[in-house]
């Protein structure tokens, strides 16, 4: 194929001499020295890393918060990084849409794992905007995302198998928080009035979310946050607001909200308020060395939110009391 022959004949002139470089460091635990270094496209993936491989696993992300997935390419650092770590872990089903060909080429010369991919394919759902590919953000309904776990379990157990105990300990114990969650996420939003249950958000990142927990999901944006959104889809998202009397929208942290706000603002022309109900981690998780910088707390921060802004139940610091202010 031509882009594979490109991006051979690009790699061994510039990469070489960055993998050479000074200066490149991977995250240590204080306390040991991991066995083996592992690259993450998302913060998801790389959260998952961490919790399954514990010391034995150093995890570097390339998207961190407020980055979003759909539009990133990668830079010269990041080549640098994937080509040296032991391996590669990325999501698929077409989130990384700018980076695929790179890891398609990069898995001939290292090992590259797909984990998204592991998903039950009954279960997805179709991608609106691109023929033949489904919607990638998985992550959004914990009972998708154990398999994503599972996944890596079995990628850290190939690369290192001396490690294998391990993996599987750590993946047991991240699969029961992650069951919990579930848990947590089902009673309270089935707290929230049946004629509230309406997600309105700068883009389709929930549709996953809005089947496992029985809410109608509307984005401004499609599945893709390279898709616009036009005057029209606009109009027609302030009609059902002011039709339904839906009183919150959403804004998610890697998408700008010009959007929301022009819905906001055409719901107000026509006598009809309308708040942001929060902001919500999308395609991202928050801030590193948070608990919303967890999938754990990410899921927590929108589950609460979701819920107390639509009139449901639940405690103002989440499944855990950890969520850092309050929702």
């Amino acid at each position: 194929m031509v882009y594979r022959r490109k991006l051979l004949k690009f790699l061994p002139a510039s990469i070489l001499a960055l993998t050479l470089a000074a200066g490149l460091s991977w995250p240590r635990n204080a306390s040991a020295d991991p066995a083996i270094t592992v690259v993450a496209t998302t913060s998801m993936i790389a959260d998952a890393a961490r919790q399954v491989g514990g010391e034995r696993v150093a995890v570097q992300a390339l998207m961190g918060p407020g980055v979003d997935p759909h539009a990133y390419r990668q830079t010269r650092s990041d080549i640098a990084a994937m080509l040296r770590a032991d391996a590669v872990l990325w999501h698929g089903l077409y989130l990384e849409a700018q980076l695929e060909e790179f890891l398609l080429e990069l898995g001939d010369r290292k090992r590259v794992f797909a984990v998204g991919e592991a998903a039950p394919r009954d279960r997805l759902i179709a991608h609106d905007d691109y023929s033949n590919k489904v919607d990638p953000h998985i992550w959004m309904d914990p009972s998708l995302w154990r398999s994503v776990v599972v996944a890596v379990r079995d990628a850290l157990s190939e690369i290192d198998p001396d490690g294998t105990a391990t993996y599987a300990a750590g993946a047991e114990r991240h699969l029961a928080e992650v069951d919990r969650l579930n848990a947590y996420a089902v009673e309270r939003l089935a707290s929230v009035p049946a004629e509230q249950r309406v997600l309105v958000t700068a883009h389709d990142a929930f549709n996953y979310f809005g089947r496992a927990f029985d809410f109608e999901v509307m984005g401004i944006q499609g599945i893709s946050t390279e898709s616009e959104a036009g005057l029209r889809r606009i109009e027609e998202l302030v009609d059902t607001l002011v039709s339904r009397g839906i009183t919150a929208v959403f804004v998610e942290s890697s998408v700008s909200d010009r959007n929301v706000q022009a819905l906001i603002e055409g719901a107000a022309a026509r006598g009809h308020t309308v708040r942001i109900g929060g902001e919500l981690f999308s395609d991202a998780m928050g801030p590193s060395g948070t608990y919303e910088g967890t999938y754990i707390g990410m899921i927590d921060h929108n589950v609460t939110g979701i819920t107390r802004a639509l009139g449901g139940d639940a405690p103002a610091q989440g499944m855990q009391g950890r969520l850092a202010a309050g929702i």
